[in-house]
């Protein structure tokens, strides 16, 4: 950790009146954690959907989507 860091997490405790900021880095860390877990999960699910298209009905929705950008510009 920075002294930059550490100076800016104890500003922010003080400013929550707090002592020292092992809470906040320990809140810090959780929201990391869902956050990851949650990436994770689309990232699962989004893999689950490969091949969920034919070849062909993939290259109609390339094809149909170029199509609408040509015509929204």
């Amino acid at each position: 950790m920075t002294d930059e860091h550490r100076a800016a997490l104890l500003e922010l405790a003080a400013r929550r009146g707090l002592k020292g900021f092992s809470s906040l880095v320990e809140d810090a860390i959780a929201s990391y954690l869902v956050a990851e877990a949650a990436l994770h999960d689309k990232r699962h699910a989004a893999a689950r959907l490969r091949g969920a298209l034919s070849k062909d009905d993939a290259r109609a929705l390339r094809a149909r989507t170029a199509i609408l950008r040509d015509e929204w510009r």
